[in-house]
């Protein structure tokens, strides 16, 4: 990704030298690459991934590391710190983090077009896919819906679906992106996407447990800030046993849709165990 993200990337060749710390600042500080895990591991059911299968991997994690600069800002969430670091905004300035994020949800799209491996319609299909579940149908109008709760109550399917779309959409393209990659039947797309919609809810729901639970130190940003700004979730809503409960359920629910893989999905099943249980 350093490289995507240089001016010896022909779409960056004119970028301003701010920007681009900017925009490198926000994607390069680590964090766990878990949606481009999920494409790689989705495509590896079908035999072996394109080489430039990579583009789509990183092009998704240039999505998600703009939705977390935007998501920072003092208008949005209002974190100082993201992944142990100053957020963008507050690294360089609102503007900076403004653009940066902007630009490296541009730069996705073409990230995309421009992988050659793969055929023209797989990318045309990824583009048209990621353009949904990244904006106002996913988890641009997550985050809106996300926002406007704050002041409001919300039932147990409406907190569902305001995560479904915040949170769940993109990793839900990640897994069904493995299947399209690989031009796998339109069952094995919906079966992926499926498992995605489930991993998707427990990122959420353990997400929203280590709100509450965890030390800001560990998780690498503000910790119980959710309560005290009022926002709804399933935590805040029915308790901490019952979203571990809850956790271990949709664990079960994601390696019983991945069955008729057997082996080979052994690390789409693990990787369902972590969300559930990470600790940051």
């Amino acid at each position: 990704m350093v490289q995507s993200l240089s001016t010896s990337n022909p779409m960056l060749a004119k970028m301003p030298d701010r920007l681009g710390k900017a925009m490198q600042h926000g994607c390069l500080a680590g964090g766990k690459r878990l949606r481009p895990f999920l494409v790689f591991q989705s495509a590896a059911l079908f035999g072996s991934p394109p080489a430039d299968m990579i583009r789509i991997a990183a092009a998704l994690e240039f999505v998600h590391c703009y939705s977390l600069i935007h998501d920072d800002l003092p208008a949005m969430d209002d974190d100082d710190m993201r992944r142990g670091r100053p957020t963008v905004h507050v690294a360089f300035d609102e503007a900076s983090a403004i653009l940066a994020g902007d630009a490296l949800l541009t730069l996705a799209f073409g990230h995309i077009a421009d992988a050659d491996g793969i055929s023209a319609a797989a990318r045309l299909e990824l583009i048209s896919k990621l353009s949904r579940d990244a904006g106002a149908g996913g988890m641009a109008g997550g985050q809106a819906l996300d926002l406007a709760a704050e002041s409001t109550s919300l039932s147990e399917s409406e907190i569902a679906r305001m995560q479904s779309l915040k949170t769940g959409a993109l990793i839900a393209y990640a897994c069904e992106a493995g299947a399209i990659l690989m031009d796998a039947p339109e069952a094995d797309r919906k079966r992926l996407r499926q498992y995605g919609e489930i991993v998707g809810l427990a990122f959420q729901l353990a997400d929203d447990l280590l709100d509450e639970t965890a030390d800001a130190a560990v998780l690498g940003k503000a910790a119980g800030k959710d309560r005290e700004r009022g926002k709804k979730t399933l935590p805040a809503l029915y308790g901490q046993d019952w979203t571990r409960q809850r956790l271990q359920e949709l664990v079960a629910e994601a390696s019983a849709v991945l069955a008729d893989y057997e082996d080979r999905s052994a690390m789409l099943v693990e990787a369902a165990r972590f969300i559930a249980n990470r600790e940051k």
